[in-house]
């Protein structure tokens, strides 16, 4: 059995780990007890073999359709068979402080039956469980070991065959069968089941809830919201840690070598959702991000980080997996990554920019909280010169890239204001000197006055989609000359049916700049920068033809991975993507401040 195609998806989450639901009933990946936890359900990245749990009619030729309900992560998928309909309600119970999933199988009308077929597989498909039936309680059940992780399933009762658990059970209208399982620390007693009824309607409630706080009623409101959804699903409930991605290893080109782990916390992505989040109203989970960010990149700031683990972790030493195969045979399976080491100075840049949002939104320092940014400018006072491997993590030689420039043009930009415009303390002189003596060295060096466009990196004459940053950090007027002629080249070069790449990869370049294999797909995120610059320099129509474009790529539930491959109509690298989602927001945002834009919502 292949993997699904990354679209046929859909994600679950408790806010500490998710799940990911293949529309074949299969849930193919998840980590247990959180999204950085080694996987128990592997098949995404490799075959049944690899971890898997199927709940589906036992009829093939099922026909089914699958939505959320309402403005929750509780995944409805409706079955219809020649004999009946069901429908299967997928969830991972929230603020119950356990690690559960819920499958909970509702009879429609006449009779289904339903098959069922476990296989657990700790330790990334590597180690398979000891299991047993349950005999101290009058429910049927199984109870899986392996090393430090057991698991309880309760539901219909399982038999075992070749290394596998399955069941037939008939469902017919007006009956409810529950399937739960529960991961637990295996020297720990094993955990009581779960109250479904009552997790159903606490979860239920806190999706709502958290929902109705958002204050956007811009043009594609629809998208938005669940894009803001999907960054809460991402952030880990009890650190305030945002991951990038709830999967690793998912293939940027499908057979090619560009696979990386996604699942930890990058001070840029992370940075960029609180400014999102404050732009719409979630101002206490900014806060709580904040407080993730200065106990992450407490100490020494010659020490900072481009990414941590969930609770600030540095250790994410990349390593190959040999026991999962990869995406439709794409390997290598990467645990950690290997930019964790690399110097970026952009990031701080991004970390710089999302604190100055956060005081303007009314986020008040702490005694803490100044001065470690203090700190951090300090390191830049003496590092911002130093070439750097750039936002797109080049594992090719440092170089001085223009984005990451700016970036540290917007750090003293930031810096400086907070003195002006909030009073507190710090060397105004120096950090204004050192802001104009990045842009002058910006405007000599990273702007190419042959082809009238800012630059991948100093000297080069090749363009980045990053560069659409500027505008948006307010280095430049979206209008400015400079910046058109740049968005000009980046729609002549990036541009590729009708989507942006991130910049050239392939030797085709006058050079390779990353160090990899040429071969990706066309970038979801830079695509929707291209809208944001549209909305913001008078090219609405433009704005919104592309606008609509990139919202009909998202899945049935919603959902958008890194990349997308136009040629073969498909989605690509890891799933969901906190970049694409944020950006989205940010394009619609943009679209809203357009005089005249209609609210409008793509249906799928």
């Amino acid at each position: 059995m292949m993997a699904l195609d990354i679209e046929d998806y859909a994600l679950i989450s408790d806010c500490h780990t998710a799940a990911l639901v293949g529309r074949d009933g299969s849930i193919d990946w998840l980590c247990l007890p959180r999204y950085d936890s080694a996987s128990m359900f592997g098949a995404l990245l490799g075959d049944e073999n690899n971890g898997r749990w199927l709940l589906a009619p036992a009829d093939r030729e099922a026909s089914v359709t699958r939505s959320y309900l309402g403005d929750t992560f509780i995944l409805s998928t409706i079955w219809t068979t020649g004999t009946g309909s069901v429908e299967v309600l997928d969830f991972m119970p929230h603020g119950d402080n356990r690690a559960d999933l819920v499958r909970r199988v509702r009879g429609l009308s006449g009779s289904v039956v339903m098959t069922q077929e476990l296989r657990i597989r700790f330790g990334y498909g590597g180690t398979m469980p000891w299991v047993r039936q349950m005999t101290n309680e009058n429910t049927h059940g199984l109870i899986a070991v392996a090393g430090p992780d057991a698991v309880v399933i309760r539901g219909p009762r399982l038999k075992a065959a070749d290394h596998r658990h399955t069941s037939n059970f008939t469902v017919s209208a007006g009956d409810t069968v529950d399937v739960q399982m529960t991961w637990y620390q295996a020297e720990l007693n094993t955990p009581s089941a779960v109250d479904v009824d009552a997790a159903y309607r606490t979860t239920a409630d806190w999706w709502a809830r958290w929902a109705v706080r958002c204050t956007d009623q811009g043009p594609y409101r629809e998208e938005v919201l669940r894009s803001m959804l999907v960054l809460r699903a991402l952030t880990h409930e009890s650190t305030g840690g945002i991951v990038a991605a709830a999967t690793t290893s998912l293939p940027e080109d499908f057979g090619g070598t560009r696979n990386w782990d996604y699942r930890y916390v990058w001070l840029r992505d992370a940075s960029l959702t609180l400014e999102v989040l404050l732009s719409h109203g979630y101002e206490a989970e900014a806060e709580d991000w904040r407080s993730w960010l200065l106990r992450a990149i407490a100490g020494d700031p010659n020490d900072v980080q481009i990414m941590y683990g969930l609770s600030g972790e540095r250790d994410l030493t990349e390593r190959d997996l040999t026991s999962l195969p990869g995406y439709r045979g794409a390997g290598p399976v990467r645990v950690g990554n290997g930019a964790v080491d690399q110097f970026q100075s952009d990031v701080i840049g991004e970390v710089m920019v999302a604190l100055h949002a956060a005081r303007v939104a009314g986020v008040g320092e702490t005694t803490f909280s100044w001065p470690l940014q203090r700190a951090l400018m300090q390191f830049l006072e003496d590092n911002w010169q130093r070439p750097d491997q750039g936002i797109w993590e080049m594992r090719g030689a440092a170089r001085e890239f223009t984005h990451s420039r700016v970036m540290v043009w917007a750090a003293f930009d930031r810096a400086v204001r907070g003195i002006t415009e909030f009073g507190l303390p710090g060397p105004l002189t120096k950090w204004t000197e050192l802001r104009d003596e990045v842009r002058a060295d910006i405007e000599a060096r990273g702007f190419n006055v042959a082809r009238n466009s800012y630059t991948q990196y100093f000297g080069g004459s090749e363009v980045d989609a990053s560069l659409l940053v500027l505008a948006q950090v307010g280095f430049c007027a979206p209008t400015d000359p400079r910046m058109l002629g740049t968005v000009a080249l980046i729609e002549s070069e990036l541009m590729r049916d009708g989507l942006l790449m991130r910049y050239r990869a392939s030797a085709v370049a006058s050079i390779s700049v990353d160090g990899l294999p040429p071969g990706e797909n066309q970038f979801l995120a830079c695509s929707f920068w291209l809208v944001e610059q549209f909305a913001t320099s008078n090219r609405l129509d433009d704005a919104l033809t592309l606008m609509d474009r990139l919202v009909g790529l998202v899945n049935d539930v919603g959902l958008l991975s890194e990349e997308y491959d136009v040629t073969n109509g498909h989605q690509a690298g890891n799933t969901p993507q906190a970049l694409s989602h944020l950006a989205l927001v940010r394009a619609a945002d943009a679209i809203a401040s357009g005089e005249g834009s209609p609210i409008r919502s793509i249906s799928h």
